[in-house]
Formats: C-alpha cells, sequence, structure tokens
C-alpha cells in the first residue's frame, strides 16, 4: 500500500463518518428523544456516545489527511534511511539478518516487518546509511545492528 492509497483510504472512511454524523446519527437521535424521559434512555446515550465518537474520529483524519499530504517524496532523501525506505539490518551479535519497512502508522504491520517511521525502531534508524552500525532499543534490550542494505521510496518497484 502507497502513500496514495493510504490516502484514499483514510478520504473514503471521512466521508462515511461524515454522512453518519449528518444523516444517521441525527436521525437515531431524534428516534431515541422520542422515547421519552432522557436520564434513563440507553438508546439516546449510545447514539449521543457514537456521535462523539464519530466527532473525534472526523478531527483525526482530517489532521492525518492534511499531515500525509503534504509529505513531499521529493525531500525524501535517497541515499539514507527515510520514510518508505526498505532496510536490511544485520543483528552485529547473532549474525541474523533482519528487514523491516518504514512506513505510515496506517501501514504497520510488525509481523510483516512493516514499522512507523515514528516507532522507537524506526527513528533509531531514520538518516542513517549503508555499512554504518545503529544501535536500537527493542523491548529485550539495545541490540547493536549493521545497515546492510537500504531501499529507498524512491528505488523501490512502486514509486
Amino acid at each position: 500500500m502507497g502513500l496514495e492509497d493510504i490516502l484514499v483510504s483514510l478520504r473514503a472512511e471521512l466521508a462515511a463518518l461524515e454522512r453518519e454524523l449528518r444523516q444517521e446519527l441525527p436521525q437515531r437521535i431524534m428516534a431515541a428523544r422520542e422515547f421519552g424521559d432522557l436520564t434513563e434512555n440507553a438508546e439516546y446515550e449510545v447514539a449521543k456516545e457514537r456521535q462523539g465518537f464519530v466527532h473525534a474520529r472526523i478531527n483525526y483524519l482530517k489532521q492525518r489527511i492534511a499531515a500525509l499530504s503534504q509529505v513531499n517524496l521529493n525531500a525524501i532523501p535517497r541515499d539514507r534511511i527515510a520514510f518508505g525506505s526498505t532496510v536490511h539490518l544485520k543483528d552485529l551479535e547473532s549474525g541474523e539478518v533482519r528487514v523491516y519497512k518504514l512506513v505510515a502508522p496506517e501501514e504497520v504491520n510488525a509481523s510483516r516487518g512493516l514499522i512507523s517511521a515514528a516507532s522507537p525502531i524506526g527513528r533509531s534508524l531514520l538518516g542513517h546509511r549503508e555499512g554504518e552500525q545503529v544501535t536500537v532499543a527493542t523491548p529485550g534490550g539495545t541490540r547493536q545492528y549493521e545497515v546492510v542494505k537500504i531501499v529507498t521510496i524512491h528505488d523501490a518497484p512502486e514509486f
């Protein structure tokens, strides 16, 4: 999934939530009010809670769309680890090679090696070049890696 795919997905969710906020929730709230006393009206409380959640989610989506829309792919370095890079790391203790791709939070899937560039591991990798050693703080303790290979977003097939 690329940046444009994420934006399409977020915009679709935003449109659905805005439709729910303008059309469905007012109808649910109005129907719940018809049951009478609002102090003990579960349907009304559920609809109002949903309305609050939808408002919050819409605000979050608008912020994410704005932030992701401002990503200038041409400003992303071509010679060091940055957003969109696939990184091959060699554990200096075990010799094991791990592969991570630095992605947007919406794409994170640790079991597939997709980690957020804003995560502790992602932040420790940013800016490093092939051949450099990197200290990464993991839940199991600090690990030393060598950056064996970098495939930047510019070199990736979907770019």
